[in-house]
């Protein structure tokens, strides 16, 4: 062992164990090692950042983009309500949950997909009375599955895929991680979804919340062409009952009444008063087609507003051309007056025909830029309240009323919410009272909940002046429904670019990111809070350590290891080994980082025993993927920690059997699709 290997090794037993320790962020300890490497000489200084200009790196953040677009647009929402089953056991809901996890995290961030099902899962687990932890985690375990079988999928497989490319010249196809990837995907759904939630430890819920505020009361208008109008409530009782909602009034022509008739059919424009949690509120307006109504007002105003201005000042300068023709007439009727001070009544009459004549050519154009003008007004105030182009932009934050101050006793009408802070109350929390007569002119209470919208500087600036306190930022979004088939469109298009070969991975995803952005499904802030930072640092810091592990002959140096003491010098040992190496890393540290440290090793181990190298980093991809016995092995699992009220070691119940399942199909699998064959 020369010098630099033992250097390089020393530098990664330090990574490690800092990665294990989790005193450190994960992007912290990953630049911390890379900066080490240059200064040791392992690494050249000029090539220090190249990492982060990686096809893998450019990948990852551009597909963390379209998945939030995915999210944004409600497409996945819409899904998940067709999807579910509202009866059958706990076995099938839980089988259709994980699947449809497993399949959603297949083409968007698994992150992504298990946060979007997660109040879903809440809600089936409530409705079959078990605890929420048997069914969170099978959906957590069945999206992290799902990951596997595409090239996108997870972030190991693209890192996997870079490192292919480099050493073989080019890298895995979209669905080349497929074969291996579904099947074990599929055995591990099927017994998660049949013996494995029984596994799960019954424990009591810790609280989606660190703070619970009760049901919002709301309004919500019934918009033309809505699926509502001409339905009864009891024709939609169960979109209501599966939101937990009620209606506990109703105003049609300005009148205010009770619940309308069960039998009583809605009309366009109706405005319905609904409880609901916060939660479910986004998803009851956009599955009934509804229109949060004091939403819709503003933008109405600020829309009407604009058309106002944009009329005046189209009708001035009409005006001034009138003013300007008739100047240029009464030229042409003192045109002599300098000669003889007389009028000519034939060039007097000439003058104002011309003048006619210009204003009513000018009219036609002057009435359509005004309408023009108008439309362009009508769509600057939509995307300031709230629309398509900058809705993303906007906040919803709530504020508890305190005793005392001078908001008691008053109604956001005569507060002049929209006009004097541009803001708007869309809903009211009012614990032990419902019976609101209109939102806007319902009088303020101490304790009240107000759910604000509108820039953040403008609501937490009302709640100085009125000395009210911030609870939360809400993600209370409710989408355009024509930006979700666009959205799944967008995404088609960029794997099908991918897929076949039509342009690199990161081009065609760049590409797809670029045209959310230009038909604004997605807006420029929603960009850059999309993409997991942390995550794009890791690997761009990280490739260039997994690179001086070759240059450096540390990766052949640990495959001989590997080969000759542990593997009897036997192919098919030595992968199985990977496997277990790399899955069992996975449980202690980022995915990635796993894939980037075992991919040079998996390429020495094929070279030294004279296979190929593709079953080997197969091998790498599904390891680090399978990340099932601990909370911090996938954020996954962190995520439904606190939900599901886990402990750190209830994972290894379903875990354990789940992975040993997940090594028994991937080695024949592996072997069957990706013979070892001869490198």
């Amino acid at each position: 062992m020369n010098l630099p290997q033992i250097a390089i090794c020393l530098v990664l037993a330090g990574t490690l164990a800092m990665f294990l320790a989790g005193r450190w962020r994960h992007d912290m300890v990953a630049m911390g090692a890379l900066l080490v490497c240059v200064l040791l000489g392992l690494v050249p200084a000029e090539s220090a950042f190249e990492g982060f200009g990686h096809p893998a790196v450019v990948t990852v953040a551009c597909v963390l983009i379209m998945s939030h677009a995915l999210q944004l647009s409600g497409a996945v929402t819409a899904i998940a309500r067709r999807v579910i089953p509202s009866g059958g056991g706990p076995t099938l809901a839980v089988a259709t949950l994980a699947a449809l996890g497993a399949a959603l995290s297949a083409f968007m961030n698994n992150v992504g997909a298990l946060a979007l099902l997660m109040p879903v899962a809440i809600q089936v687990a409530s409705k079959q009375n078990l605890p929420p932890g048997r069914v969170l985690m099978p959906l957590a375990f069945g999206s992290i599955l799902g990951g596997m079988t595409t090239m996108i999928g997870t972030p190991p497989n693209l890192i996997v895929s870079g490192f292919r490319a480099e050493s073989a010249g080019t890298g895995f196809a979209m669905f080349d991680f497929t074969p291996v990837g579904l099947s074990v995907a599929l055995g591990g759904l099927a017994f998660v979804a049949l013996v494995g939630w029984r596994l799960v430890p019954s424990r009591e819920r810790a609280g989606m919340e660190s703070f619970a505020t009760g049901s919002y009361i709301t309004e919500v208008r019934i918009a033309k062409g809505s699926r509502c109008a001409g339905k009864s409530l009891a024709d939609l009782g169960r979109s209501f009952r599966e939101a937990d909602a009620s209606v506990i009034g109703m105003v049609r022509d300005e009148h205010r009444s009770g619940p309308p008739p069960a039998r009583s059919p809605l009309r366009e424009g109706d405005i319905l008063l609904i409880e609901a949690e916060p939660e479910n509120l986004a998803a009851l307006v956009l599955s009934l087609e509804l229109v949060l109504e004091e939403s819709s007002l503003a933008t109405e105003a600020k829309a009407a507003e604009a058309e106002e201005e944009a009329n005046k000042d189209e009708s001035a300068r009409a005006a001034g051309a009138e003013d300007e023709v008739r100047a240029k007439s009464s030229g042409a009727v003192g045109g002599g007056g300098e000669d003889d001070g007389r009028a000519d009544p034939g060039a007097a009459g000439g003058g104002v025909a011309s003048g006619a004549a210009a204003t009513s050519a000018a009219g036609p154009e002057t009435e359509a830029n005004t309408d023009r003008n108008g439309e362009l007004a009508q769509q600057e105030a939509a995307s300031r309240s709230g629309g398509r182009a900058d809705g993303a932009d906007l906040s919803l934050i709530e504020l508890t009323v305190r005793p005392g101050t001078a908001l008691v006793g008053r109604s956001a009408t005569d507060l002049l919410l929209r006009t004097r802070y541009g803001i708007n109350l869309l809903a009211l929390s009012r614990r032990g009272r419902s019976s609101i007569r209109r939102l806007r002119s319902e009088p303020i209470q101490a304790g009240d909940v107000l759910l604000m919208q509108g820039a953040a500087e403008a609501i937490l600036g009302f709640a100085s002046e009125y000395e009210c306190v911030p609870l939360a930022e809400r993600a209370l979004r409710i989408p355009d429904r024509r930006e979700a088939p666009i959205a799944a469109g967008v995404m088609g298009a960029a794997i099908f670019g991918a897929a076949f070969g039509l342009l690199p991975a990161a081009v065609s995803f760049a590409a797809g990111v670029l045209a959310l952005m230009a038909v604004r499904v997605i807006s420029l802030k929603s960009v850059y809070e999309a993409v997991d930072w942390p995550v794009v640092v890791l690997l761009g810091a990280l490739i260039p350590v997994a690179g001086a592990m070759e240059t450096t002959g540390t990766a052949d140096l640990l495959a001989e290891f590997l080969i000759s003491t542990l593997a009897g010098g036997k192919a098919v040992l030595a992968l199985g080994l990977i496997l277990v190496v790399t899955m069992t890393l996975s449980d202690f540290m980022n995915n990635a980082a796993t894939a980037a440290v075992m991919c040079p090793i998996a390429i020495s181990t094929a070279l030294k025993t004279g296979s190929q190298s593709d079953p080997f980093l197969m091998a790498v991809a599904i390891g680090a993927s399978c990340a099932f016995l601990t909370p911090i092995g996938h954020q996954n699992n962190t995520l439904i920690l606190g939900p599901g009220g886990f402990r750190f070691g209830d994972y290894w119940r379903l875990g354990l059997p789940l992975e040993s399942l997940v090594v028994a199909i991937a080695i024949p699998t592996l072997l069957l699709f990706w013979p070892l064959g001869a490198g």
